[in-house]
This record gives structure tokens, C-alpha cells and sequence, in this order.
């Protein structure tokens, strides 16, 4: 997969957060009172679409390291969200968190050969 097509996978898994985020921010999911906070899970989905979204423009110049870092990040993030939903039991949330986590996976592992292969190339 290309360096181009790994930028736009995480600019996608980017927009889905942002729009995770909005439907927290303004209190859709669960009737405005999620189990584990509005603003927590939304402000948390802000920042990792954010360092998404750095970390996919920065393949432009080729810095592999810092999009490898940022998806990192993400699936930290996700990690965590998925344990908080996991235990309050937010179905959508945690249907989310699990759909998203093996393609954040896949991204990653796909980001580490494109890096590794560049490696080899020099």
C-alpha cells in the first residue's frame, strides 16, 4: 500500500472521530448522558483525529516516524475508550471502538513496512 493510501486511511479513521466526537460534544449518543461523560469522550476524539490528521499530513514529506507515532497514539486512545465503554456498557460506543481498532491496526502495520521498505531502499 502506498504512502498516499495510508495518509488517506488515516485521514478517514480521522473523520470518523470527528464525527464521534461531534454526536458527544452535543450530547446525541445516549440522550445526552453517556456513562462515562459528554465532554470526556468527546474531547478525547478531538485530539486523536487532530494527531491523525498531523501525523497523515507529514507523510507528504515523508516522516514516517511521526505518522507511526500518531496512529500509535490513536490506538492507545482507543484502547482506553474501549475499556471505559466496555465497562459502562455503551453498545454503540464500544461497536465503534471495535470496529475502528483492527483497521487503526492495520494502518499501523501497513505505515511500519511502507517505513521499513524505505529503509531498505537507501
Amino acid at each position: 500500500m502506498s504512502i498516499r493510501r495510508v495518509a488517506l486511511l488515516m485521514g478517514f479513521e480521522a473523520v470518523t472521530l470527528v464525527v464521534m466526537s461531534t454526536l458527544h460534544l452535543t450530547g446525541v449518543l445516549n440522550g445526552g448522558e453517556p456513562p462515562h461523560g459528554v465532554n470526556r469522550a468527546g474531547i478525547a476524539e478531538a485530539i486523536i483525529a487532530v494527531v491523525l490528521v498531523v501525523g497523515a499530513l507529514t507523510l507528504a514529506g515523508r516522516p514516517g516516524p511521526i505518522a507511526i507515532g500518531a496512529i500509535v497514539f490513536a490506538i492507545a486512545g482507543f484502547g482506553v475508550g474501549l475499556s471505559m465503554t466496555a465497562r459502562e456498557g455503551a453498545t454503540g460506543d464500544i461497536a465503534y471502538h471495535a470496529t475502528m481498532l483492527p483497521i487503526l491496526l492495520f494502518t499501523l502495520v501497513v505505515a511500519v513496512r511502507n517505513e521499513m521498505n524505505k529503509k531498505e531502499r537507501r
